[in-house]
């Protein structure tokens, strides 16, 4: 693999003399595969080469290969050349290559810290008996961690200790830096937490009781929604000439189409479209899974996408990064962030540009048509009718027949 790299006999001669010789041409065939062009590929296997060199004028023996000796190689590299921000990453991928090839031991395993123990056992409890999504459980563990952090610092966690005044100290704090939907979600997070711990019998009394309703109500806002030319608008903004467009062109399309959660389509698999039958597998909340049909536009834009966008890559997910290496999306919040670049584009100013508004604009569209709520719940894939509510303070038609007329005053 290196032969297509450099040209040069001399620099490929000198290349397979270096220590890590034979893990530099894996590593350039590794790094041709996940989609890198030239110039950062002979940047990264220089890198390697260099990391090489400095080893063996230390005599350093690959199997004594570890994270620390990376780190000591970059603190001596940067007294005379610029670190990249991926510098150390690829030699963290070079690291795991040798071990997974044998020729560097993996690392002794660590204990779990005592607060690391206690939030994987929460996190069990969200999977197995609550069945929460990926993305809610990391959530709750994120606040979950903050709130033990806060409450036992550095020393040792005690759990039966825990009582009504940590959890509004906690609240309290955090109410001064956060919106009210954020913390609602943290008081969902700390109620999860407390009736687990009262279940497992840490706690003899269940303090998620006492925790307090944050003043964040249903039905206080009316859905934010894009009009239909203003969805077109933001369809059309894609340029499908190119293979960024012709995945977000995609992107958009389930959003708007369907009415997905960015979740669902960053989940979305190759195997989870059946072109023969025109339908897709949906992944969604709560590890429920539906089948939609695929509208026809839908279809044509990633049968487009897979044909001659999408990159060639070892993952299953549809929907990859454009940027080598060519993996799946980190998170839905980048699902949101190509809506965002998308509505930019379109020079629209929605009062809410994630992914989300064009779930509401979907909802709304149909209820203006004419559709009833019940087609709206199932179309959206809501558990429960009382989800569906919001969208009926948008229909101005149908409440304007409740509206009273407003009293004339008699001269």
């Amino acid at each position: 693999m290196i032969n297509s790299i450099y040209s040069s006999p001399w620099l490929i001669q000198r290349l397979h003399r270096n220590l890590l010789g034979t893990h530099i041409e894996r590593l350039a065939a590794l790094l041709l595969e996940q989609g890198y062009r030239k110039d950062p590929t002979e940047h990264k296997l220089a890198l390697v080469a260099a990391f090489g060199r400095w080893l063996e004028a230390r005599r350093c023996k690959l199997a004594a290969l570890n994270a620390e000796k990376i780190d000591a190689f970059l603190r001596a590299r940067k007294r005379h050349r610029v670190i990249l921000r991926g510098d150390r990453r690829t030699l963290l991928q070079l690291l795991e290559q040798m071990r997974s090839q044998g020729a560097v031991p993996p690392p002794a395993a660590k204990m779990p810290s005592p607060l690391e123990r206690a939030l994987e056992e929460y996190a069990d409890y969200l999977v197995q008996e609550r069945g929460l999504a990926h993305q809610t459980v990391s959530q709750y563990r994120r606040d979950v961690r903050r709130f033990l952090i806060e409450r036992f610092g550095g020393g040792s966690i005690r759990l039966d200790t825990l009582c009504q005044t940590d959890t509004h100290q906690h609240l309290q704090r955090r109410s001064r830096v956060v919106c009210a939907n954020t913390l609602h979600g943290l008081v969902a997070a700390l109620r999860a937490y407390l009736t687990f711990l009262h279940l497992r019998g840490d706690l003899h009394t269940n303090l998620a009781a006492a925790i307090p309703a944050v003043a964040c109500w249903r039905l206080s806002t009316v859905p934010k929604y894009l009009k239909p030319a203003e969805v077109e608008q933001l369809l059309n903004s894609c340029d499908q000439s190119t293979i960024k467009g012709q995945r977000d062109y995609a992107i958009l399309l389930l959003l708007a189409r369907l009415g997905l959660r960015a979740g669902e389509v960053r989940a979305m698999r190759l195997e989870d479209i059946y072109w023969d039958s025109g339908e897709m597998l949906v992944r969604g909340k709560g590890q429920r899974h539906d089948r939609l049909p695929i509208p026809r536009d839908v279809g044509e834009a990633l049968a487009a996408y897979l044909r001659k966008g999408r990159p060639r890559s070892q993952s299953r997910q549809v929907f990859l990064r454009i940027s080598a290496p060519h993996r799946e999306f980190a998170s839905s919040s980048d699902i949101s962030t190509i809506v965002r670049q998308a509505v930019d584009r379109a020079g629209l100013h929605p009062p809410c540009k994630g992914a989300h508004v064009l779930r509401h604009s979907l909802a709304t569209h149909m209820l203006q048509r004419g559709a009833t709520m019940t087609e709206i719940g199932e179309v959206l894939r809501h558990r429960n009718p009382i989800s569906t509510e919001c969208y009926a303070k948008v229909d101005l038609r149908a409440l304007s027949a409740l509206a009273q007329s407003w009293p004339e005053e008699r001269l």
